[in-house]
C-alpha cells in the first residue's frame, strides 16, 4: 500500500479516536463514524468532545518531544478527522479502503454493527475488528466477504504504543493479512502475527502476570510498593530489552526448566510447571545462548557484539531511569 489511504472507524470510543491520531499523525485521511442514532444536538455534543480530545492529545504529544507542536501542524493533522453521524455511514463507507470496527466488548452489539456496516462497504476494503476478547471466527459470520476481515487488537494508548495483534480467522485471506500489516508498518506500528486464540498474546502474558502480582500482595509475601519496584527495575526493566523468550535463551533454558521444576513444587501449584516445549528443547540441547542454539539460533551470530548491543540497550535504560552512578576511584 502506498499513499493516502482513507481509513473509516466505527464507534467514536476511546479506541476509534486513538486509532484516528495515527493515522491522522501520518497523512491519512480518517472519518470516526459515530454508529449510535442519537438526537443533532447529542451528536454535536460528541463530534465536539472528539475535535477537542484529540487537540488536546497532539498537544501533549508536542509538549513531551514526540514532534514540534506549532499550532498549525497540530490543527493540520486534527483537521484529517471528521466525526460523521450514523445516517451518513453509508457515503463514509462506500469509499473507505480500511475500516476498524470499535464497537463495545459484547458479541451481539458487534455482530449487528458489522452486519450493518459490512455491507455498505467497498467489495474490498479491509474490515478490522480492534475486540480484545472475541475470536475473529466468531464475529466473521457476520461480514460480508469474510475473506477481508481479521482482527487487529492495538494496544491502549493507541497513538504511542506501537505493537498490534493480528489476527487472522479461516476465511481471511492472506493478502488481506499482508495488506494491513504493510499499512501499519507504514504508520510507525510494529504489527505481530497470531492464530485466532483467545487473548491473543499480550492479554495472555500481562494477564498471569497481573494476577500473580495481585496474588503475592494477597499471600503477604511483598507489600504492594516493592512489587511495584520488582516489576518496573527488574520485570519491565530487562523485557524493554530482552523479548520474553529472548531472554529464556540468555540466562538458559535449563535454569527455567530446573526453576518451574522447583517452584511447581514447593507452592504445590501447577500454574508454575514449564510447558513441553521447554522439556523438549532440555532434550535436543537447544538450552539457549551458551549452546548457540534455543528458541532463538545463534549459530551465525557473532554473540560478543550481540551481548554488548542488548547491554549497551539496558544502560541506556538506567540513564533513562536516572540510575548511572559513577564509580568509587
Amino acid at each position: 500500500m502506498s499513499g493516502a489511504e482513507r481509513i473509516a472507524a466505527l464507534g467514536a470510543g476511546r479506541m476509534g479516536r486513538g486509532i484516528a491520531i495515527v493515522f491522522a499523525y501520518a497523512g491519512h485521511s480518517v472519518s470516526l463514524i459515530d454508529f449510535k442514532e442519537r438526537p443533532a444536538d447529542a451528536f454535536a455534543a460528541l463530534a465536539g468532545e472528539v475535535e477537542a480530545e484529540i487537540i488536546d492529545t497532539l498537544t501533549l504529544l508536542g509538549e513531551i518531544g514526540l514532534f514540534e507542536a506549532a499550532a498549525d501542524t497540530i490543527r493540520q493533522i486534527a483537521g484529517r478527522v471528521t466525526v460523521v453521524p450514523k445516517h451518513e455511514a453509508a457515503s463514509v463507507l462506500g469509499k473507505a479502503n480500511i475500516v476498524f470496527e470499535g464497537f463495545p466488548e459484547v458479541l451481539d452489539l458487534k455482530l449487528d454493527g458489522l452486519r450493518e456496516a459490512s455491507a455498505l462497504c467497498l467489495p474490498n476494503a479491509i474490515i478490522a475488528s480492534t475486540t480484545s476478547t472475541i475470536l475473529v471466527d466468531d464475529l466473521a459470520p457476520a461480514v460480508e466477504r469474510p475473506e477481508r476481515f481479521l482482527n487487529a487488537h492495538w494496544l491502549n494508548p493507541a497513538f504511542i504504543v506501537p505493537l498490534v495483534e493480528v489476527s487472522p480467522g479461516k476465511a481471511t485471506d492472506p493478502g488481506v493479512t499482508e495488506r494491513l500489516k504493510t499499512l501499519l508498518e507504514a504508520v510507525g506500528k510494529v504489527p505481530v502475527i497470531c492464530a485466532a486464540s483467545p487473548g491473543f498474546i499480550v492479554p495472555r502474558i500481562q494477564g498471569i502476570a497481573m494476577n500473580e502480582a495481585a496474588r503475592i500482595v494477597e499471600e503477604g509475601v511483598a507489600s504492594v510498593e516493592d512489587v511495584e519496584k520488582a516489576a518496573k527495575y527488574g520485570f519491565g526493566f530487562r523485557f524493554s530489552v530482552l523479548g520474553l523468550l529472548e531472554f529464556i535463551d540468555w540466562g538458559g533454558g535449563d535454569i527455567l526448566y530446573h526453576t518451574s521444576r522447583y517452584m511447581s513444587g514447593a507452592l504445590n501449584n501447577s500454574r508454575y510447571e514449564a510447558p513441553e516445549i521447554i522439556e523438549r528443547n532440555m532434550a535436543e540441547g537447544r538450552t539457549g545462548l551458551k549452546a548457540r542454539q534455543g528458541f532463538l539460533d545463534y549459530k551465525d551470530r557473532d554473540v560478543a557484539a550481540y551481548r554488548k548491543a542488548r547491554m549497551t540497550a539496558m544502560v541506556e535504560r538506567l540513564r533513562d531511569l536516572e540510575l548511572v552512578r559513577a564509580p568509587r576511584v
